[in-house]
């Protein structure tokens, strides 16, 4: 809600939420906390108020009527909030939740964080880069954590109005502070337990900037002077929240990715940012969240995936003791191993994301093993007294089975996982599809491959080992 909005008003508006909240029957129970927990672990103010919205299952006959899915669920909320302007819904999930403030310290797994000292320049670089960002496609939910809009009340002291009559900042200030916050006096005893005794103005005499301005400043010889004639009041904008990560203060924009992969997307965020807005000396800005995880990921990835052929590699050359057996394999799989995987990531609209390299990386294992069947068997064959071409054919045909066998176990068991769509499949799915559909193409299109590659290079006078 706004960050301005009292406690009153804001206990008034949980209740109709929840309220619009039970009309649903897919909803069992719905909990609310206005502001920070009593714990203090979540420190916020009266604007925020957060939902805990209990569901029935979805086999319950309650999701089979217009509203049959989480997401169908959210979209008819969102049109009833509607009648609430001013106010931010955000929709997720309480682990969820918990794991997006850990990454970014904001409600989203996705932000933008900008920092430097100036609240006012912080919050107008903010809303320009939310308004450059909003013309690009993938990007949705874009929102500013907002830090200002605290209404403050501003008084300048006149040096030179206050020197004329004697009086020192000192002074007005120690005026303002009793009249309008209070000041103690005395303490109280009561029994064992001792209170300040605090004196302040009637609200009648501090409620505006005019009343505060006739608030009477006394001069060393005896004069009442208005404050209004020595310090210049008036209204401004404070802060209301402020974020501090790595001793600075930062505003994050909150995002999401719908329909494109997240490292285009965001690239394509950075170039538009970076041709559109300028952030002055001493600010500078991180894309945080998943995307800096996603960063990790992938220089991991360069060292990973190399080690991993490497590794491969120089166990079939301990195999075969020759280079010639280990490349064809190796060039076998490099053709036909991302195909299947590449195409169903294409057909289920998935992105290529670093659950599926790592899929890929798995699937390229299986590969190599049901390569090593047949080039193994082959050599069997040979040593036996076969021609390479009799040798080829005939253990392409034999080893058939063993292959089929091999890369079905690992398809089956996680065809349950290609096709999940719970709670965990936006991590898990893309693992398995790789997997699956590899396992699937790699088959067919490596018994023509293979043989193929071993008959080129393959000579009579080899060193066959198996």
């Amino acid at each position: 809600m706004p960050y301005t909005i009292s406690f009153e008003e804001a206990s008034k508006i949980a209740p109709q939420l929840r309220a619009i909240l039970m009309s649903y029957p897919q909803v069992t129970v719905v909990g609310s906390e206005l502001g920070r927990p009593d714990d203090g672990t979540d420190p916020t103010g009266f604007f925020n108020c957060e939902f805990y919205v209990g569901l029935k299952p979805y086999k319950d006959s309650t999701w089979s009527g217009e509203v049959s899915s989480k997401e169908e669920l959210i979209e008819s909320l969102n049109k009833k909030f509607s009648a609430f302007p001013g106010i931010i819904f955000n929709f997720t999930q309480p682990a969820e939740d918990a794991v997006d403030e850990a990454l970014t310290g904001l409600k989203s797994s996705l932000a933008i964080k900008i920092y430097g000292p100036d609240l006012s320049v912080l919050q107008d670089k903010a809303v320009q880069m939310k308004n450059v960002l909003t013309a690009i496609p993938g990007f949705k939910e874009l929102t500013v954590v907002r830090e200002l809009g605290q209404p403050s009340l501003l008084l300048d002291v006149d040096r030179d109005k206050i020197a004329r009559y004697g009086i020192n900042v000192a002074d007005v200030e120690g005026v303002i502070s009793a009249a309008v916050g209070g000041q103690a006096v005395t303490q109280v005893i009561q029994g064992e337990k001792l209170f300040d005794l605090v004196v302040r103005m009637q609200p009648q005499f501090r409620s505006n900037a005019h009343d505060i301005g006739n608030l009477l400043v006394g001069t060393p010889d005896g004069q009442q002077i208005p404050l209004s004639q020595l310090a210049k009041i008036s209204q401004g904008n404070g802060a209301s929240f402020i974020y501090r990560e790595d001793n600075s203060r930062y505003i994050g924009v909150q995002y999401s990715i719908e329909g494109r992969d997240l490292e285009r997307v965001v690239r394509d965020g950075q170039a538009a940012v970076n041709n559109a807005v300028t952030l002055p000396q001493g600010y500078w800005m991180v894309w945080g969240g998943e995307y800096s995880q996603f960063l990790e990921a992938k220089s991991q990835m360069y060292f990973i995936v190399p080690l991993a052929l490497v590794l491969i590699f120089m166990i079939l050359f301990a195999l075969y003791g020759n280079f010639k057996f280990p490349a064809t394999i190796a060039l076998g799989v490099i053709m036909t191993e991302p195909v299947g995987a590449l195409v169903a990531l294409k057909l289920t609209h998935t992105p290529f994301s670093v659950s599926s390299v790592l899929g890929l990386l798995a699937l390229l294992g299986v590969s190599v093993e049901t390569a090593v069947i047949l080039v193994s068997y082959i050599n069997k064959l040979r040593q036996e007294g076969m021609d390479i071409p009799t040798a080829t054919r005939t253990a392409s045909l034999l080893r058939l089975r063993p292959i089929m066998m091999t890369a079905l176990v690992a398809c089956l068991g996680l065809l349950p996982a290609a096709l999940s769509t719970g709670i965990g499949s936006d991590t898990q799915k893309p693992f398995a599809i790789v997997i699956v559909a590899g396992l699937i193409s790699r088959p067919f299109i490596g018994f023509f491959v293979n043989p193929v590659l071993y008959e080129l290079v393959a000579r009579e006078g080899d060193v066959l080992q198996v």
